[in-house]
């Protein structure tokens, strides 16, 4: 990659932090935002905005079809076999919700097995938990191993074969810098009839993904961490399955006929599940971050951010105290770490006043940090603006943290 050409279209990258260069390290929480991300957004809301889907007049056309182009170019980037797979929602978690109260309500009962890993997200935790309290269903893990360094395939299989009503997991983690073999999880799922459904918000955008080489039932991701704008995100689905699936919302767009005396009936998907008015100008950004990093390349990208992440763990790894969570080499650009005696928030705070963002806390999976026996921890995560001098800042920071704080 050009990382001049690349650095110089994100703006972000002129801000400074007490007189060092801003090296901002926390793009598994949300991604900085290309130029032209930012300028298309504008653009559209000078000459093209209105509402979309209700209006005969030439902005609402406009709107409509820049609205619907999204999802068209969304749809070719995940691979989906038609565009009405792509249903918008605000996010990840919005989609897995909609997955959980929707097709979760009309297939899962009481008895049945909602299957999760140990390592997933608050946002793909949570829902199937509420869900099988409310149906009486039950939650089961497939356990990780090795200071979180992989995902127990032998106990996967073991689950997998007791047949569970839903197969949910991360393809990327937010937390370990390793990536699940999506597709070899989702083979073994689909052989004992198990639907799958996969959370792909650190990973669509940051390597090539493909539901149909992955053999997912269900995928979902974000803008915002791919160089979009937060407020929208898609769950993808397979289009039969999307046409069994009964409404979790309701109100405008998405009823086809609405009665005093009798029940609505509703559109097909993805109208089904969009009511009300849905994030136009987002939707119309996101189509433009897509273009950049087509034209950037996904698989770039990935090689790009794990080189950065292998280069950071590298020469952390040697500063007394200190533990990184995950395999020795990263699979991802994310590493995440604590070190002894200093706590992370401290760790943040100092890299902060030199000028480098990272995260701190649990990371929005208590469970897991508990069960690594850190509950609080720093993150660094790479993306496609990073450098090579930013990996390297990151370790000499550091030693000056532990030499700071002890």
């Amino acid at each position: 990659m050009d990382m001049t050409t690349i650095r110089g279209q994100f703006p972000f990258l002129h801000e400074a932090v007490n007189g060092h260069p801003l090296a901002y390290l926390d793009n598994a929480a949300s991604s900085q935002k290309p130029e032209r991300v930012i300028r298309r957004m504008a653009r559209f809301l000078e000459s093209e905005y209105a509402n979309v889907h209700r209006g005969v007049h030439l902005l609402s056309e406009r709107a409509t079809a820049a609205y619907e182009d999204a999802r068209s170019v969304l749809a070719e980037f995940l691979g989906a076999g038609c565009l009405e797979e792509i249903v918008f929602t605000r996010g990840t978690t919005e989609a897995v919700n909609l997955l959980a109260n929707s097709w979760g309500v009309k297939n899962i009962g009481p008895g049945d097995t909602i299957l999760l890993t140990e390592m997933e997200h608050h946002s793909n935790l949570l829902p199937w938990q509420h869900l099988a309290g409310r149906v009486g269903a039950k939650v089961e893990f497939v356990p990780v191993l090795e200071n979180g360094a992989v995902l127990d395939m032998d106990a996967a299989r073991v689950l997998i074969a007791g047949r569970p009503k839903l197969f949910a997991f991360v393809q990327i983690p937010n937390t370990l810098g390793l990536e699940n073999p999506a597709s070899e999880l989702c083979w073994l799922a689909s052989e004992a009839g198990v639907t799958t459904f996969v959370d792909a918000a650190q990973s669509v955008g940051h390597r090539p993904v493909d539901v149909r080489e992955i053999g997912c039932d269900f995928l979902a991701c974000s803008a915002h961490k791919m160089c979009g704008p937060s407020g929208i995100g898609a769950l993808w689905g397979r289009a039969e399955l999307l046409a069994e699936m009964p409404p979790w919302q309701y109100g405008g767009e998405m009823v086809d006929r609405a009665h005093y005396d009798r029940p609505a009936t509703f559109r097909e998907p993805p109208a089904r599940f969009e009511a009300g008015t849905p994030p136009i100008i987002e939707a119309v950004g996101w189509a433009e971050a897509v273009r950049f990093l087509n034209e950037v390349g996904t698989e770039a990208v990935r090689e790009h951010s794990v080189a950065l992440a292998n280069l950071a763990a590298e020469q952390i790894r040697e500063i007394p105290g200190l533990r990184i969570f995950g395999p020795g080499v990263r699979e991802s650009g994310i590493v995440t770490f604590s070190i002894e005696g200093v706590h992370a928030h401290d760790v943040a705070f100092f890299a902060n006043e030199r000028g480098i963002a990272l995260r701190a806390g649990h990371h929005c999976a208590q469970p897991l940090m508990r069960k690594l026996g850190s509950p609080s921890s720093s993150r660094a995560s790479f993306y496609l603006y990073n450098s090579r001098e930013e990996a390297e800042a990151l370790a000499g920071i550091l030693r000056d943290a532990v030499a700071f704080f002890r």
